[in-house]
């Protein structure tokens, strides 16, 4: 590497006196907020601004795309209560697989279980860590060395290049699928059951949508079937939701009325951690339990306090203080109002930028609600002293860094996935950004 190159990697000035305001910002707002009582040594200091140069994939994002739950971006954030229970959890030790009434070993999953049991009005449940996974297992316990019939329809591609009939190959199933891209009948499923089909998979196409000279094959026909021929009925419900957000999404406890077992996900519609939930008949479900790769893919314990504390709320009623219900169901009214609140929190400086609200629309994102979208409204920032794409990416690269979008010539800040508390922190940096960049380039 030739020595321009390295200059080049040295840090701009005004890079490090950001990462440093923003860092004594902080402990400003900590001391104020009674979070500490002493400031950390001078050199603890140094060491945060250095340490703010190189983020970790972790590092805090605000989300201002007005997609609630996008993959690239953690998908969905937590619930506060959650987040305390998280808190707790990681902070000491737990009864996690200790029963204090006995003195004896006891069921990390158990909690979770029931209340998991109760939401879905299902037999029984069971947890691992993702729905690939829920969905690997479930094939790998009931049909190891059988057949599922799946319609062509329905085989799915999610991120990574993961495709359902890897899954059912990985499984030790053997793939039968039915029908054409387009249409399927009850009578393809039929003909392709034998002596050597061990269930029938229905896959919920949550990441696209078919439209037009279509057909398919509803889930009650389904499970009449799979009676009939006495094998299960599995569905890969992907999102998986507790409550109603579409015509086009059922519902976990819709379709555990006829499947035997649905998986379905805990970090998308349902707004807890990352999560594979199966849910369904006792007698499949303890198979599941009993299968070895069943330990390899159980939660841990940060997940599981999360999950349950997630579940509790819908529980209690209080499923509007999951933050993914609240921002999928607010209403076009409150996203105006809480637009014109943040726009009141900008002041554009001597005309370098200019400000309005827009409307706009977002997605549920994470591969859930294809096709819907969802009216939003957003603070749309306009400028001819810099390329909006420059804008951008001065937003994106900030010691909080912000992800907004460009739109017909305007950079958009949805205030669908934007907190409240953030509002200042974004027209901070839109001042600092305007005050010290201003360029054409």
């Amino acid at each position: 590497m030739d020595r321009n190159e390295i200059l080049r990697g040295i840090p701009k000035v005004d890079e490090v006196v950001r990462a440093a305001r923003q860092i004594l910002d902080g402990l400003r707002t900590d001391v104020l907020a009674g979070k500490i009582n002493e400031i950390p040594h001078f050199e603890e200091i140094v060491e945060s601004v250095v340490g703010g140069q190189n983020q970790s994939p972790l590092h805090r994002v605000i989300n201002a795309t007005g997609i609630v739950l996008h993959t690239n971006l953690g998908r969905a954030p937590l619930a506060p209560v959650a987040v305390e229970r998280v808190r707790v959890a990681a902070g000491g030790y737990s009864a996690l697989e200790y029963d204090l009434a006995t003195g004896r070993r006891g069921s990390r999953m158990k909690a979770v279980e029931q209340q998991l049991t109760e939401l879905c009005q299902t037999q029984a449940a069971l947890c691992v860590n993702n729905n690939a996974a829920a969905v690997l297992l479930t094939l790998t316990a009931l049909c190891s060395g059988g057949r599922v019939v799946v319609s062509r329809g329905e085989l799915v591609e999610i991120g990574g290049s993961f495709r359902i009939p890897d899954v059912i190959s990985a499984g030790g199933a053997i793939l039968a699928e039915v029908g054409t891209t387009n249409k399927v009948r009850l009578a393809d499923y039929d003909g392709a059951c034998s002596m050597a089909t061990a269930a029938l998979l229905k896959v919920h196409t949550s990441n696209y949508r078919i439209v037009g000279y279509t057909q398919e094959v509803g889930l009650e026909e389904l499970a009449s079937l799979a009676a009939a021929r006495d094998i299960p009925l599995i569905y890969d419900l992907g999102g998986g939701s507790l409550v109603k957000l579409s015509p086009h999404e059922p519902t976990v406890q819709e379709a555990a009325q006829h499947a035997d077992i649905v998986c379905f996900s805990g970090d998308k519609l349902l707004g807890g951690p990352q999560a594979g939930i199966i849910v369904g008949k006792a007698e499949y479900i303890d198979q599941i339990r009993k299968h070895p790769l069943y330990r390899a893919l159980r939660m841990d314990k940060l997940s599981l306090a999360a999950l349950e504390a997630t579940l509790k709320l819908y529980i209690d009623g209080a499923a509007a203080d999951v933050p993914t219900i609240s921002m999928l169901t607010i209403s076009s009214e409150e996203l105006h109002a809480k637009a014109t609140t943040f726009l009141t929190k900008i002041k554009p400086q001597n005309g370098l930028f200019s400000t309005e609200i827009a409307e706009t629309s977002g997605q549920a994102g994470g591969g859930s609600l294809p096709g819907e979208e969802f009216p939003s409204w957003a603070v749309a920032i306009t400028t001819t002293v810099m390329p909006l794409h420059t804008l951008e990416e001065a937003l994106r690269k900030h010691e909080v860094p912000i992800i907004g979008r460009i739109h017909k010539d305007k950079l958009l800040l949805d205030v669908r996935t934007i907190d409240i508390t953030d509002f200042p922190i974004i027209a901070r940096t839109l001042d600092e950004i305007f005050r010290g960049g201003a360029t054409n380039e």
